[in-house]
């Protein structure tokens, strides 16, 4: 026991942070703690103030961000009975792109008297959707100009990114933008506070904020944008660039007194919580697809070979396996869809049901749902409930729901929805193997595929392939735990890359599902229509949805033009 060595993985959610503590020589989890965030995702009224902040707005407390360290690691070092001096390094995951602005002390502007009113001095959260203006904007001029980054990113912007979000508090709130000395990515904040460093990883800022190794940031394109923007951004976006599996710095004293853990651990260099998944299931080579799935789906790739792929996410090299480069796609909604349509359109009979047979609504609609053969229900859905992400990078698309008669049933209605999303992952691993990225295998991870052995096999079935589901739903948190390993370093029982770490400290597989004959024929036909309507909604009749959107957002004039 005194020999064993262990890393720590801080998994920072939507909704709470996790902590994990991993023996790096076996790969056990020897604790875990989770701790909640207090102020939960903030979209009404500010914390102290009740005056309401725009529709769409998706902030944070980055105090709660500090309660997962001061809370989280003691707790999760008390509850693994080790000593800290066995702790050899640690890393962090976050989601991206959350946004915090701070001052020259690192402090994050909130915590200021003076702007603690404005909604934009608070973290904007990844989900955070009130950057369209500026979105479109800067898809508009960077397509004009014809810019060599936009390639990269799939031939257009998301409102969930650094930089739209950046140019909203630039437009909207110039004494903030001014006041804020670094914008900064929150797992940057976080490795940066506990280092005294200012450390940004080339992960967050490749998929997030238009950088690449080769040039940089695109600072003429900043200053066409507006000159004084261009002239002021890049020294908010300052700080050493350092590539995931670096170490970023050492712990300070202060927060090594804070945390119980030795002075000058190894801090590993943050990452993104999707990447961070793929290290946790252990993938680190090309021809696997892995789907990283939750409230949304995120579908990541590694490749030798720089594929400028329209609709994908991004392209990064070395974002996450040194001398590969790593591809992102995305499907917006799909536990959030699940979550929407059980939480408010069952009707209270399937309520009853469930709590008389003492199972959730959920266990029961999979239940029903199980004993319907592919297109017995004879619906067709698309799952743009949250917009689509991959492949028509287009957050005002919407849902749709084709088959609906009299007699249809909440079961036949939640089937047609988990179809839909793997149907809409299908088109996803189509367009990647379209670009010549062989798929052999598909591997799962996240909350959702150790829950829902339905929806698992429909994924088999329809993308018809085996699908690998890691044994742990805590992979971002154990792929972070590796980074820290890595950081290390052999000289302090670690590693000294990551592939050697993951052999030894990655989750293994739990089950696989493996496709049917008959299920996957009788998909291949049904994804005909469903590319029919993806196709007909998404591309040829596309503002037939966006005219619905602006009668939902109340506009007067919504319908006037809706025969273009």
């Amino acid at each position: 026991m005194g020999d064993s060595h262990y890393s720590i993985g801080i998994d920072y959610g939507t909704e709470s942070g996790r902590v994990v503590i991993v023996d790096v020589n076996t790969g056990e989890i020897k604790a875990t703690q989770i701790v909640p965030y207090r102020h939960n995702v903030i979209t009404e009224t500010l914390p102290f103030y009740s005056n309401q902040i725009p529709k769409g707005s998706a902030l944070q407390h980055p105090q709660d961000y500090l309660d997962v360290l001061e809370e989280g690691v003691p707790s999760a070092i008390t509850k693994a009975q080790i000593n800290p001096k066995q702790i050899i390094g640690l890393g962090v995951d976050f989601t991206s792109s959350t946004l915090v602005p701070v001052d020259y002390e690192l402090t994050p502007l909130c915590f200021d008297p003076a702007f603690l009113h404005s909604h934009h001095a608070w973290v904007k959260l990844w989900k955070h959707h009130h950057t369209k203006p500026q979105t479109e904007k800067i898809v508009h001029l960077a397509t004009q100009r014809k810019e060599k980054w936009l390639r990269r990113l799939g031939y257009n912007v998301s409102e969930e990114w650094a930089i739209p979000k950046i140019l909203e508090v630039f437009e909207n709130a110039p004494d903030v933008f001014t006041n804020t000395a670094y914008f900064m990515e929150a797992s940057d904040w976080i490795v940066s506070i506990l280092t005294s460093t200012i450390t940004r990883n080339n992960c967050s800022l490749g998929f997030k904020a238009f950088w690449n190794e080769l040039e940089g940031f695109p600072e003429e394109f900043f200053h066409q944008l507006d000159s004084k923007f261009g002239s002021t951004l890049l020294e908010k976006l300052q700080g050493q660039v350092k590539n995931i599996g670096t170490c970023a710095g050492s712990l300070t004293k202060p927060w090594a007194d804070k945390l119980s853990l030795p002075i000058g651990l190894p801090i590993a260099t943050g990452i993104i919580d999707a990447h961070s998944a793929l290290l946790g299931t252990g993938v680190s080579q090309p021809n696997t697809m892995l789907m990283v799935m939750g409230t949304s789906t995120c579908h990541l790739m590694l490749h030798p070979e720089l594929k400028e792929i329209p609709g994908i996410s991004g392209v990064v090299k070395d974002a996450i396996i040194p001398g590969l480069y790593a591809y992102e796609a995305g499907q917006s909604a799909v536990g959030d869809l699940f979550g929407s349509y059980v939480n408010g359109h069952i009707p209270q009979i399937y309520n009853l049901e469930a709590e008389r047979l003492g199972i959730s609504v959920f266990d029961l609609l999979e239940e029903k749902a199980s004993a319907l053969s592919p297109g017995e229900n004879g619906m067709l859905a698309l799952d743009w409930h949250n917009g689509n992400r991959s492949i028509l990078s287009d957050s005002n698309l919407s849902g749709v729901l084709i088959g609906l008669t009299i007699h249809s049933k909440p079961e036949e209605i939640y089937r047609a929805y988990l179809e839909s999303t793997a149907f809409g992952a299908k088109i996803i691993m189509n367009t990647y193997q379209k670009w010549g990225m062989e798929i052999n295998e598909v591997v799962a991870s996240g909350g959702l595929p150790n829950r829902n052995a339905l929806l698992m096999q429909i994924y088999a079935d329809i993308l018809n392939k085996p699908i690998k589901v890691s044994q742990s739903d805590h992979a971002p948190a154990i792929g972070a735990a590796i980074l820290g390993a890595v950081a290390a370093g052999t000289e302090n029982g670690g590693y000294n890359n990551i592939q050697h770490a993951i052999q030894y400290m990655a989750q293994p597989i739990e089950k696989t599902y493996y496709p049917t004959k008959e299920g996957a024929s009788l998909y291949q036909t049904i994804f005909t229509y469903y590319e029919k309507m993806h196709n007909y909604f998404g591309i040829q009749h596309l503002q037939l949805m966006k005219t619905l959107g602006k009668h939902r957002s109340s506009s007067p004039a919504a319908f006037q033009d809706s025969s273009h």
